[in-house]
């Protein structure tokens, strides 16, 4: 289910234009031009973190591994375990295509 504070037809529209970018590359092009490098970063940092959290890593090896606060560590682990299931989905296509 989507949260209602989010969905409208600015965010629909963001959403149709990510399904359109066809490579990793188009992807880099589309996020260096939409967000700052820092936004950048913390979004593929907290995509690290959920898969470290996955995988049972300690919050000690995560904040090692990536720089990471605790903060952060938990607000992933909090969306990963009750959050809309974007991380879980994402996470297992993602291990799927590694295993091909």
């Amino acid at each position: 289910m989507v949260n209602p504070k989010i969905k409208d037809n600015e965010m629909d529209q963001l959403c149709r234009a990510i399904l359109l970018l066809e490579s990793e590359e188009e992807c880099y092009q589309f996020f260096e031009d939409v967000c700052t490098i820092s936004e950048i970063k913390a979004m593929s940092q907290r995509l690290q973190v959920a898969r470290m959290l996955q995988e049972g890593k300690t919050y000690q090896q995560i904040e090692s591994e990536t720089g990471a606060s605790t903060a952060t560590i938990s607000r992933v682990k909090r969306y990963l375990n009750y959050g809309a299931g974007g991380y879980q989905t994402v996470l297992s296509r993602l291990e799927m295509q590694e295993k091909k």
